[in-house]
């Protein structure tokens, strides 16, 4: 699990998504901004039209953490929000949903 320190509150996501730097994959989208911090936090939003239980949200946040904090990623400082598109329909008793899940997450992580 990602400590505490390198997720972002709410102000600071909304200050992130309003600002718009954005990079895509097929089912999820990344937002970032520079802080002035010397570390990156992030931040992951999934809708209940993605994932129809909070159970299953829960997992998928879990799943998001997990996989940040085995990744380093030593860029510039910034602050990043991943969002779910709605379009997206992922379930965790499916392994190809959660294989679909990493493999955008990878895709968006080699891409900053």
């Amino acid at each position: 699990m990602l400590k505490k320190k390198y997720r972002l509150k709410q102000k600071n996501v909304k200050r992130v998504l309003q600002k718009w730097e954005p990079f895509f994959s097929y089912n999820i989208v990344l937002n970032r901004q520079k802080n002035k911090l010397d570390y990156n936090r992030f931040a992951i939003i999934i809708s209940g039209k993605s994932v129809y239980t909070n159970v299953e949200r829960n997992f998928f946040r879990r799943k998001f953490y997990d996989f940040i904090a085995k990744n380093d990623i030593l860029k510039k400082w910034f602050d990043f929000v991943f969002v779910v598109k709605t379009k997206s329909k992922f379930d965790k008793k499916n392994p190809e949903s959660l294989a679909i899940f990493r493999k955008d997450l990878n895709f968006l992580i080699n891409k900053i």
